[in-house]
């Protein structure tokens, strides 16, 4: 038997172990962690509202009329009569060529009319005594003969005389540089004092360039897609074709917001190009004050389908899932889950939505990234957003948006549009209405003040 001294120390050894076993008893019967909270999210139902869809282009402004200002008579450079850069009206003096020398020849063709004049009458009165002797037989028919062909030669030398002296009073003319056509001048590239060769082809001395300002045109260039699309709704009958009607465009400069200039499609190509795949179109921009320069980028946007009834969302409720779009709905259970969308353009700061949701569905709006698949939300309710940047033109009071009119562009006809610029695809967008002012379908052309023409 062990003593009690051995007893003691066996217990006491066992007692670290009993006190672990008790520490370890306690824990398994403690209660489990509380679950996480639920995430807080917003939601809101998607916006219904009809909207027409608009597709944006880049273009570049181009001058309506190019003149290169070139001599068409050679000599010396007297006077430049107008200054770099300035607005010349059509018949306005730019240089002056000395005109002496074809003052001179001109002078000395006058005198060759004379002479010739002189020639004829001559000739004529031989040939009338002429006339006269062969009826007598005082000469020989012969004779006569060759008084008619002096005086047919006389009259030939005439007409020969006459033309040289209008070929020198043209030289005299175009001594005379005039502008021709009303536009922005260039710089001077020939100073006073240079001799400048004259030429009817590109052979004549360069002076200057002028280039038209009002109207100005709009080149863009749509996409082979869009091409034919807007070919399809013009053989449906919903939309018309920029070919047969001037349908309206918009657009801004690189530092406007919105798109405040409004202008038509006047021309649609014949064919595509076959390098880029692109359809060239133009559009006509007034421009009474001249702001607008040829050779400037612009942003264009004409429509790219009838009006519909459409689903519109925050952008920043749509999640990217590799090549698919998802939104997360909330059910009445508070249980989120994913649904695949189809999406649009944007329309005034939203997204539209072709497909995938209904007007009563309860989608997140905030705090997204903290949603998953089959959990639980603390959801907060809103009322949907509203588009901004949109104007009503319908002219029945209905809600357009309440920002600032980004004014709805023109319709490109089946031949869609494009640019000299070298611009591609279309980028869609959206408005719910064309802006007040603007011109519409088939409305009557308006008249140019300054050319008097009437606008497409």
């Amino acid at each position: 038997m062990r003593s009690k001294a051995e007893r003691l120390r066996a217990s006491r050894a066992a007692h670290p172990l009993l006190l672990l076993l008790a520490a370890l008893v306690a824990s398994c019967e403690r209660a489990a962690p509380p679950p996480p909270p639920k995430p807080k999210v917003v939601v809101s139902h998607p916006l219904d509202r009809e909207v027409e869809e608009w597709d944006e282009y880049t273009a570049r402004l181009e001058a309506k009329d190019f003149v290169e200002v070139r001599a068409r008579v050679s000599g010396y450079l007297q006077s430049i009569a107008f200054k770099d850069g300035a607005i010349v009206q059509k018949g306005d003096l730019l240089f002056q060529v000395d005109p002496r020398p074809y003052e001179a020849i001109l002078h000395r063709a006058e005198g060759e009319v004379a002479v010739a004049k002189a020639r004829l009458q001559l000739a004529r009165s031989k040939l009338e005594r002429a006339t006269k002797l062969v009826g007598r037989e005082a000469i020989s028919q012969e004779e006569a003969d060759t008084r008619a062909a002096e005086a047919r030669q006389a009259e030939a030398a005439l007409e020969g005389a006459a033309a040289a002296v209008d070929a020198a009073k043209l030289d005299v003319e175009f001594t005379t540089i005039r502008a021709p056509i009303s536009g922005r001048a260039s710089r001077k590239l020939v100073t006073e004092g240079n001799l400048i060769t004259g030429g009817a082809s590109s052979q004549g001395t360069l002076l200057t360039t002028i280039v038209s300002l009002d109207p100005i045109y709009v080149y863009f260039e749509a996409d082979e897609r869009a091409f034919l699309k807007y070919q399809r709704l013009a053989q449906t009958g919903e939309r018309p074709s920029s070919r047969d009607v001037h349908n309206p465009v918009r657009i801004g400069l690189a530092d406007e917001d919105g798109y405040p200039h409004e202008g038509w499609m006047d021309f649609v190509d014949n064919q595509l190009d076959p390098g880029t795949g692109t359809m060239i179109g133009r559009a006509v921009l007034p421009n009474p004050y001249f702001t607008l320069t040829p050779g400037l980028f612009a942003r264009l946007r004409l429509p790219g389908r009838p009006r519909y009834r459409a689903l519109l969302v925050p952008d920043e409720a749509i999640v990217s899932d590799q090549s698919r779009k998802i939104v997360f709905v909330v059910d009445d259970q508070g249980v989120a889950h994913d649904r695949v969308v189809s999406l649009g353009s944007m329309y005034g700061g939203l997204r539209i939505v072709q497909d995938g949701l209904t007007s009563g569905d309860r989608i997140v709006v905030s705090g997204v990234q903290r949603v998953r698949p089959g959990i639980s939300v603390d959801a907060t309710e809103r009322p949907p957003a509203e588009p901004r940047g949109v104007v009503d033109t319908n002219g029945d009071g209905s809600d357009g948006g309440d920002g600032e009119a980004t004014a709805p562009e023109a319709k490109v006809g089946e031949g869609g549009a494009s640019a000299a610029s070298g611009a591609t695809g279309a980028q869609p967008a959206a408005t719910e209405t064309a802006p007040s002012g603007a011109a519409q379908p088939g409305a009557a052309p308006a008249r140019d003040t300054k050319t008097g023409g009437k606008a497409p």
